[in-house]
């Protein structure tokens, strides 16, 4: 992987529904950002760690915390129809366009400020010239084998997957859902692909004390209490 170039891409919109300013609330005494940044600090250069954003108070954050934002936002990037693919393509056009190119992109979403160093670098060395994205996932809490259900047409449970053939858990196949917590995505099919339409997806598993992703308000005491029972490290 040395001879990659990575780009780090921090996205982080203004707006949000669950808890006002997120990106930018104190966790445990320093705005939720910059947990990311640190850990991205501790791999990459600070000239190839991107903010992306449309928010004068986060730019603020961000640059008083020492690191440069490139530039903000378009307006279109901004409303709640843009997606993660629009931000991370814009982003990578944003590079080209100045000459500087980049191999990898490397999404790091500040809402999971518990990641460490160890756990980039180890998905980063799954990376395959062929794959589409290495992505952080933890074991589902939930399984379509045996206690996900779907509704029929008349308004009766039936088990998601297989048939209910299985009566214990551990008996039922594996299943893992992203944590939001690492992206490690081809440039080539960044521009090519939908996230969607990606075919060649590698996981990078991580523990459940670092996969919580905060969302509302109730995943923000979850955070504050992992921090004051010392379950996480940075």
């Amino acid at each position: 992987m040395n001879n990659k170039k990575i780009l780090c891409v921090i996205p982080a919109k203004g707006g949000s529904k669950g808890i006002p300013y997120k990106n930018i609330k104190e966790l445990n005494g320093k705005p939720l950002i910059t947990y990311t940044i640190d850990v991205a600090r501790q791999i990459f250069r600070d000239e190839d760690i991107c903010v992306s954003t449309d928010d004068k108070r986060i730019i603020d954050v961000v640059k008083n915390y020492g690191l440069n934002v490139p530039f903000i936002r378009p307006p279109y990037l901004g409303t709640d129809q843009a997606t993660t693919h629009d931000v991370l393509k814009h982003a990578l056009n944003f590079y080209e366009n100045n000459n500087r190119f980049y191999d990898i992109i490397l999404l790091l979403q500040p809402t999971s400020p518990f990641r460490l160093k160890r756990h980039i670098e180890e998905a980063i060395s799954l990376y395959k010239d062929n794959c589409d994205m290495v992505v952080s996932v933890k074991r589902a809490s939930a399984n379509p084998y045996y206690n996900l259900f779907e509704e029929d047409e008349i308004g009766n449970l039936h088990i998601s997957k297989g048939e209910g053939r299985f009566t214990r858990r551990q008996d039922a196949p594996t299943v893992w859902e992203y944590n939001g917590s690492i992206y490690v995505i081809n440039s080539a099919s960044l521009k090519a692909y939908m996230f969607s339409d990606f075919v060649y997806i590698i996981k990078y598993s991580m523990e459940d004390n670092y996969s919580i992703d905060i969302d509302n308000p109730l995943d923000w005491i979850i955070a504050e209490e992992l921090i004051k029972m010392n379950l996480v490290q940075f």
